[in-house]
């Protein structure tokens, strides 16, 4: 089995960490661990299966996040995500949406540990490449460490090569997604609790963490660190991270290198049909606090869905800065 530096990730997001977006983060951090969106296992068996798994080389290390409850399902969809190419695969148990409950996956499934063992032994008998599972440290009133020990001896039990746990409960009735990401408090004191109960289990901490240097701390406690939408939001956050988190050496490139080195990506993605919003929807936090930066997301918002809408959007929304000059659209 190969293994993954689990030291720092981003976290899957739903609409947001899709292919256009990963291979944009892949050029800030080399090392960063990235997942997908959540696939359930019911589109990938009855649905269009290039369209959820299809990535570039350039995305690795990448993990498959999967939605479902049905070990025969999840053992199929893990096989289809190994034949793909995938460094892992991890079952989601943390999404509160009524969406996902309906559909009897997310953070419902922690009521439910041993059907989520039961899961995790079918995926791990099924593939060669490591397991891992994302889950809350409780749901409404089931919110006792105790329930969080006996939910994680289970699915460690089963084989689960990592456990990823956003800090919070989640409230499955009565709060939106959104608030369940804000609202119950952080307890990040059992998560590095979690790790002293078992010690053999590799454990990294999702929630609310905003920077490196707060990743850097939980480090010395745990595992692994997961950051969401932090990094979506202000993705040059993680042009240190190969340096602070997995002491590289190298100097990271600009925010203008790191465009110049996309665009050859975008244009061919255009050229095979994907339309600019796709794609520029994911850059427009690059230049987040830099002079010009409002103005380029604005110009962006404002261009790239116009019909017909190609790189030269992106190159006249550079804010002045003394690379830009080096652009050149004609070029790529």
């Amino acid at each position: 089995m190969s293994h993954l530096d689990r030291r720092l990730s981003v976290a899957p997001m739903l609409d947001w960490t899709d292919r256009h977006c990963r291979c944009f983060l892949r050029l800030i951090s080399r090392r960063t661990l990235l997942y997908t969106e959540m696939v359930t296992t019911g589109a990938l068996i009855h649905g269009d299966q290039d369209r959820h798994l299809r990535f570039d080389p350039a995305e690795h290390p990448l993990a498959l996040q999967l939605g479902g409850s049905d070990p025969h399902a999840l053992a199929q969809c893990a096989r289809l995500g190994q034949d793909w190419g995938y460094d892992e695969i991890n079952l989601n148990c943390g999404c509160p949406s009524d969406r996902v409950q309906n559909g009897r996956f997310g953070a419902c499934l922690m009521a439910e540990p041993d059907l989520v063992a039961d899961g995790v032994a079918a995926m791990k008998a099924a593939v060669g490449i490591p397991v891992t599972v994302k889950s809350r440290i409780g749901i409404d009133d089931r919110d006792s460490y105790e329930e969080l020990t006996a939910f994680v001896a289970a699915v460690a039990g089963a084989g689960c090569d990592a456990l990823i746990v956003h800090a919070r409960k989640a409230w499955l009735q009565g709060l939106s997604p959104r608030e369940n990401r804000e609202v119950p408090p952080l307890r990040y004191d059992w998560v590095v609790q979690l790790k002293a109960d078992f010690p053999a289990l590799p454990i990294a901490i999702n929630g609310g963490i905003r920077t490196l240097e707060t990743a850097a701390g939980l480090l010395t406690q745990l595992d692994g660190v997961m950051i969401g939408r932090a990094a979506y939001e202000d993705p040059w956050m993680l042009a240190q991270a190969d340096r602070l988190i997995f002491g590289e050496t190298a100097a990271p490139a600009s925010r203008y290198a790191v465009l110049e080195r996309f665009l050859p990506y975008v244009a061919r993605e255009l050229a095979a049909g994907v339309p600019l919003g796709n794609m520029s929807r994911h850059i427009l936090g690059l230049f987040q606090g830099q002079p010009g930066a409002r103005a380029w997301r604005r110009h962006i918002s404002e261009n790239a869905h116009r019909r017909g809408a190609g790189l030269e959007v992106l190159t006249a929304a550079l804010p002045r800065g003394r690379e830009a000059c080096c652009i050149d659209p004609a070029t790529i």
